[in-house]
């Protein structure tokens, strides 16, 4: 059988027991049908794993004696995705898709061009879903961090969030000579820890924000001549990145 992966909303450090909370309740007792003694993991976000055991279930909790701490890959590389909001749930397919693969950070921003334009009173519900979408994502992928979800930000608080010392990735659909591999593999940069990438709505960004990203530092890039659908646009470019400086670089852990 599976060995259940939970999360505990708590940090984990220099803890020996935690206790989670009615949902873990009844998922590990009614559905999995564990007893105590059982084996789980339990992870709390931070990359830290642990091969633990049920010690015992009382009306509202679980009780987790915790074991082994479980290796995990070293994140040598930190990359946030900027993405416009696209219409539709289709937020809803790259936050997943871009947790599962890795990204450390997804700020979610209003362009332009957005069809898909939440207004402020439903903002802090958007991103808590966003939230528990990374977490299970973080859970079924076998990862010990959890994805960070901002708050839903304006194209200017987006792009005040960057560093000069990032290497800061705008795509584009009218670049015709730099691609993300030009980039990602040029040795001149050196190695760079944090890649910041910012992707456009369906319908692309206006020049008018090109012309503020490049004054902000940003590099312009596209990945090729394929023009891609939102949501696989973001997953590709993640995976890239990963590919050429992150988690794909290097062989993952093996999930006993």
């Amino acid at each position: 059988m599976t060995i259940p992966r939970i999360y505990s909303p708590n940090a984990l450090e220099n803890k020996t027991t935690c206790e989670l909370g009615e949902d873990h309740l009844k998922y590990l007792k009614q559905v999995m049908r564990l007893r105590p003694g059982d084996r789980v993991y339990v992870f709390d976000g931070f990359g830290r794993e642990f091969d633990s055991a049920i010690k015992s279930f009382s009306t509202k909790t679980v009780s987790i004696e915790l074991g082994e701490i479980v290796p995990v890959s070293a994140r040598e590389i930190f990359v946030t995705l900027a993405q416009a909001i696209p219409k539709a749930k289709k937020m809803d397919t790259i936050v997943k898709s871009s947790a599962e693969l890795g990204a450390d950070k997804i700020i979610p921003f209003h362009a332009a061009r957005s069809v898909g334009h939440v207004a402020e009173e439903k903002s802090f519900h958007k991103q808590v879903r966003w939230q528990k979408i990374a977490r299970e994502a973080a859970r079924s992928s076998h990862s010990a961090h959890i994805t960070d979800v901002s708050k839903i930000m304006s194209f200017e608080e987006m792009l005040s969030l960057s560093s000069p010392d990032s290497l800061n990735l705008v795509f584009w659909e009218e670049e015709s000579q730099k691609t993300i591999k030009d980039v990602l593999t040029d040795t001149s940069r050196g190695f760079v820890k944090n890649i910041f990438a910012v992707v456009g709505p369906e319908g692309g960004f206006s020049r008018d924000e090109i012309a503020k990203t490049k004054e902000a530092g940003f590099i312009s890039v596209t990945l090729g001549r394929h023009i891609l659908k939102v949501e696989t646009a973001a997953a590709a470019i993640i995976s890239i990145i990963q590919y050429e400086k992150g988690l794909f670089s290097k062989t993952s852990r093996e999930v006993k």
